[in-house]
């Protein structure tokens, strides 16, 4: 026990230099971005929201926000800077890559010193809602004129709920697309993607696609659950986590849309890529003509020459039998329960979260705003592309699969299935290895 507190403590200490403003590493892992490149520049600044109760107070007061993806954070400053300039309050935005944000801010949680405001994602909620870490929103959000949580998609703001409380406002959503190679498609004679295709269509393509040199592949099948086989085990009627919450991942049906993910690689159609980092080039450098990337990539992939010219995106294929599916997630603004800045903090989340704001972040192509009717704004920040895929998969979307302790289960799982995947073996096996300590993980969470 000794040995793990000075392990904490070693950890805050060094994790106050990461949150002072360290940029994001290039790989992505959920939320995160693919291409760490410039931005859209603003044009326009939203609207104030309400002005602070007492602005010779404010003036001058400096909050942080803590986020994971460079891209966003570059568009997400110009906002900052409107605020500022209307309501005298400071935003210091610091930016960790998805793996060293978690773990700064639960090194920070720790020593109590978390950021005024942050992002937070489904995985996580729960531990720092339960652990009293986040400051209950639910007396701001009704007496505010400007926040209802109607306005927002059902489903995500109760992500952000618990027993009751509302520790966080649905920042924004997103979908996963079919990214592919125009260029490569053309020179191979194949159509391009569109919502009539099947998974028989995706593989026939991924044939074609595919040079026997190994130059370049047909698809990029990751081991990655979000931008990857979560999409398929929802399409073939399986689940992760069952209405009982329980491990889906026994189901046959999950099985066999693993089985079926995973030949990818096995016919040697798609490199077995596990890092993230290795996606996204992948990708940009030409080696795969397909790939699975979710709608928050966009502000890199449009900045990025090689994407843009070469590269669109469409719908994802349809299992055989017709299921359609892709995940749907969104991002919550909490606020630290102990900040010391709770008023300015909220004026902040507040800020970004009302319809102008919402509209103002989706018009910089920030992300899929959450506020309802803001998403067609989003898309025309992207007219280069057809976003408009990621939209169109809302009707159908799934939300992604998650429990009180949803990254504890979904590491091992990474662990327990790596090997079949890069290696070949039992598919079912290795799912049902998972689903045995998924459904233990489950039920430790009940403890």
């Amino acid at each position: 026990m000794k040995k793990k507190i000075l392990c904490v403590l070693l950890s805050v200490l060094m994790v106050m230099t990461l949150m002072a403003g360290c940029g994001k590493k290039s790989d992505t892992n959920e939320a995160d971005s693919t291409a760490v490149t410039e931005g859209a520049k603003a044009t326009t600044a939203p609207a104030a929201t309400t002005a602070p109760t007492d602005a010779s107070t404010s003036e001058g007061v400096t909050i942080t926000y803590a986020v994971w993806d460079t891209n966003q954070a570059k568009l997400i400053q110009q906002i900052a800077d409107a605020f500022e300039a209307e309501t005298g309050i400071h935003v210091e935005i610091q930016v960790n890559g998805w793996g060293d944000y978690w773990t700064a801010l639960e090194a920070a949680a720790t020593g109590g010193s978390l950021p005024d405001t942050f992002w937070m994602h489904s995985n996580n909620i729960y531990y720092y809602a339960a652990n009293n870490q986040l400051l209950d929103l639910t007396s701001y959000i009704d007496s505010s004129a400007d926040i209802d949580l109607a306005n927002y998609p059902q489903g995500l703001d109760q992500i952000y709920n618990l027993n009751g409380k509302q520790y966080g406002i649905p920042k924004d959503y997103d979908t996963i697309g079919l990214w592919y190679n125009k260029t490569m498609f053309d020179a191979a004679g194949v159509a391009y993607p569109d919502d009539t295709w099947t998974w028989d269509d995706l593989k026939a393509a991924a044939k074609k696609l595919t040079k026997s040199d190994g130059s370049q592949y047909g698809i990029l099948a990751p081991l990655h659950n979000q931008e990857g086989y979560y999409n398929f085990v929802y399409q073939n009627g399986g689940t992760i986590v069952t209405d009982d919450k329980k491990s889906g991942y026994d189901d046959p049906k999950t099985i066999e849309a693993m089985e079926y993910y995973f030949s990818f690689v096995r016919e040697g159609l798609s490199p077995a890529i596990t890092a993230d980092s290795e996606r996204a080039e992948a990708f940009q450098n030409g080696l795969v003509a397909m790939a699975f990337f979710g709608s928050w990539n966009l502000s890199g992939f449009a900045a990025n020459d090689y994407i843009s010219k070469n590269c669109d995106v469409a719908v994802l294929a349809k299992s055989n039998d017709g299921g359609q599916a892709s995940i749907f997630n969104g991002l919550g603004n909490c606020i630290a329960v102990n900040t010391k800045h709770p008023e300015e903090s909220w004026k902040w989340v507040e800020y970004l979260s009302n319809e102008a704001g919402q509209k103002k972040q989706a018009e910089l192509g920030i992300a899929i705003s959450a506020f309802n009717g803001t998403a067609d704004t989003w898309t025309k920040a992207y007219s280069q592309f057809n976003v408009k895929a990621y939209i169109d998969m809302v009707s159908y979307a799934q939300i992604r699969p998650y429990t009180n302790q949803t990254s504890v289960w979904e590491d091992k799982a990474y662990e327990l299935i790596t090997d079949v995947y890069s290696n070949g073996g039992d598919v079912g096996a290795a799912c049902k290895n998972v689903a045995s300590m998924m459904n233990d993980a489950i039920a430790q969470e009940q403890q």
